[in-house]
């Protein structure tokens, strides 16, 4: 008997060990005749490493062979871990990007040694060489991308591991850029200092410094065709596209004629308004903020804009650094969510966090042939304050912030027949006469001729995309910039520019760019916390407001008590007034109990959803492996017993 379950037990054991070998070999030939297959399965929630449809379409619908040259030093020896997995990264995608091109996409992957044929090519299309040692004297590494087609080529001089979420895009951008018949022309129509220049003030230009254009700017002249118009003119030239309006003030009605038959013509504008614009302070001579002037358009579309007004907003207030170092919660700094925006729209769709900063809100109902589509809002705990109030401390502004229970429309599309704002036709300018030589009466009919052939109606449907904030793409407020091997590199710290690219792509008739675009950045804000401390916020407020008109009106009846006083009491406070006093205290000392109280039910309800995360993400998978694991191992043994 002994011998037989000594038998069992060697042939078991022999069993175990011949199915872990068969199963090794298995898997060895099945990854062998798989590995020249290229298949993945993508488990990412937002299918970050699945080529896009926006790629895919732009690959399926070449008509042209274009070339793609990747230049990676791989023999170079100091060559660091972190670029080297990138490349492997970089390789992957381009492998995409081939299949999916088939016979019109030719990727050809080069390495640059020093004084090889690969480091000519390198030079000539643009790549740049760094040297990786810290004084400078080692060999240059390259790693970068060319993509050339029909004489026209468009490089990314040196791959950053940093702007990795945006690789995919700037090849489709590079494809589409070399394969165009020609570039979009962007007007941009600004008082603001967004293209750069000299920082002085007109009349002090003894010591100018240059300053650089805005990022949004550097990235829209990379595949569009970028041009000035100027906010004192009174013309938009007709070979203009898009309309790019950033804080536009003090236009003229010939101006503001302008945009309105751009618009009629068919023309599509992106505009930025602001109440409350702090990027114009960097100006020396604009010490203070100013509103966009664009009501005259606006009221012929049936809408008006919060100019002098701000939206202050209890749950999407921003946590910020105040003036004397202290953290504070700032409810006219909004950080928008998912939920915040309307994801329904394929440019917005997968946007995570915006950063707006002092917006305001359109109000108001299109008129007939004009649909609106909103696309951001304020939550239902917001309200309007002045421009002063905008000023002061955060948790001043939520103490006497009042909510209107309802969402603020911050940026919409407004999308159809648009009606003229000048339906008697262009407005005089402001001298008539003959400046060509003509009399007044000749002046007269010209400008009345011209008044009759201004449109009245679109002669096409148009498009505009009004947003309440200008502040948002300003450098400071939107990306992070730093140095990487000499260059300057910009890392965003949230979806603006991807929401202000996204929409300039889809006003350009591009809606393949900005569907690989709006993947955004991955953050997933914890909204249910937001929530718990908005509230909590918003009843430590109710709070103090009332512990400080008690104080108030002690105070009140101390000095009332005080001129009640009979001529040569000597005491400071008589036995009433201490009486008032001491119950005042009680009260004060209660109210901060139920202060304390209410901030300790926050805390536990916050840490509670925070112990179940954790659970979650730590705990919760082992112990169900284990609890499977002990329920296969039960099962089997009811079965043994049963044989």
């Amino acid at each position: 008997m002994k011998s037989n379950g000594n038998s069992k037990k060697t042939l078991a054991w022999i069993s175990s060990v011949a199915g872990i070998l068969i199963a090794g070999a298995i898997l060895i030939f099945v990854n062998a005749i798989l590995k020249p297959v290229a298949l993945r399965w993508d488990c990412t929630e937002e299918k970050r490493y699945t080529l896009s449809q926006g790629s895919e379409n732009i690959l399926r619908h070449l008509d042209k062979v274009v070339s793609i040259r990747f230049y990676y030093s791989r023999n170079a020896s100091d060559m660091p871990v972190v670029l080297k997995n990138y490349a492997t990264r970089v390789e992957d995608l381009l492998g995409e990007f081939q299949r999916a091109g088939g016979d019109k996409i030719k990727l050809s992957k080069l390495n640059p040694t020093p004084d090889s044929d690969e480091e000519d090519s390198a030079v000539l299309d643009g790549v740049s060489g760094q040297s990786l040692d810290m004084f400078g004297s080692g060999d240059p590494v390259y790693f970068g991308v060319a993509v050339s087609c029909g004489g026209k080529t468009a490089v990314l001089p040196f791959l950053s591991p940093e702007s990795e979420a945006q690789l995919e895009y700037d090849l489709a951008r590079a494809i589409t850029e070399v394969t165009a018949a020609k570039k979009v022309r962007l007007g941009i129509l600004t008082s603001l200092p967004v293209m750069g220049g000299f920082n002085g003030a007109p009349m002090m230009m003894n010591n100018p410094q240059r300053t650089p254009p805005w990022w949004i700017v550097s990235e829209l002249k990379r595949n569009y065709d970028v041009v000035e118009i100027p906010a004192t003119g009174t013309e938009i030239a007709e070979d203009i596209d898009v309309i790019l309006a950033l804080h536009p003030q003090n236009l003229s009605d010939e101006m503001l004629f302008s945009l309105d038959q751009f618009i009629l013509r068919g023309g599509k504008m992106l505009a930025f308004l602001d109440p409350f614009a702090v990027s114009a302070m960097r100006q020396p001579y604009q010490p203070q903020p100013d509103t966009s002037a664009f009501d005259k358009l606006l009221q012929a579309w049936g809408f008006t804009f919060s100019n002098g007004k701000i939206v202050a907003d209890r749950k999407l207030a921003t946590r910020i650094r105040g003036a004397y170092g202290n953290v504070e919660s700032m409810p006219t700094v909004l950080t928008l969510g998912k939920a915040d925006v309307n994801t329904s729209v394929p440019a917005l769709a997968s946007l995570n966090s915006l950063l707006l900063f002092c917006p305001g809100e359109f109000s108001g109902k299109a008129v007939d042939g004009l649909k609106q589509t909103v696309l951001l809002h304020s939550s239902d705990d917001a309200g309007l304050i002045s421009s002063f109030e905008a000023q002061m401390p955060g948790e001043q502004i939520l103490k006497s912030l009042k909510s209107e229970h309802h969402e603020y429309v911050l940026a919409m599309q407004l999308a159809g027949t648009f009606p003229t704002a000048f339906p008697d036709g262009k407005p005089a300018a402001a001298s008539a006469d003959a400046k060509d030589g003509k009399d007044a009466k000749d002046a007269k009919a010209e400008t009345a001729e011209k008044k009759d052939a201004s449109l009245k109606k679109s002669a096409k449907p148009g498009v505009v995309i009004l947003v309440g904030d200008a502040d948002m793409l300003f450098d400071s407020f939107c990306i992070r910039q730093g140095n990487f091997l000499g260059q300057t590199i910009a890392q965003p710290i949230n979806d603006n520019l991807n929401f202000a690219l996204n929409m300039i792509d889809q006003l350009s008739g591009d809606e393949n760019l900005f569907e690989i675009r709006a993947r955004g950045t991955a953050s997933r804000p914890f909204t249910v916390v937001r929530d718990l401390q908005a509230a909590a916020e918003k009843e430590f407020q109710g709070k103090i407001v009332q512990l400080e008109e008690e104080l108030r009106g002690v105070q009140t009846q101390i000095n009332e008590l005080q001129r009640q006083r009979k001529p040569g009491e000597k005491e400071l406070l008589s036995s009433e007034q201490r009486k008032v006093l001491s119950d005042f205290r009680k009260k004060e000392v209660e109210a901060r109990k139920e202060l304390k109280l209410v901030r300790r039910q926050l805390r536990a309800e916050i840490d509670s959803l925070e112990n179940t995360l954790i659970f979650m993400n730590i705990a919760l998978m082992p112990i169900l492996v284990v609890v499977a694991g002990i329920t296969v191992a039960a099962v089997k043994r009811r079965r043994s017993a049963h044989r």
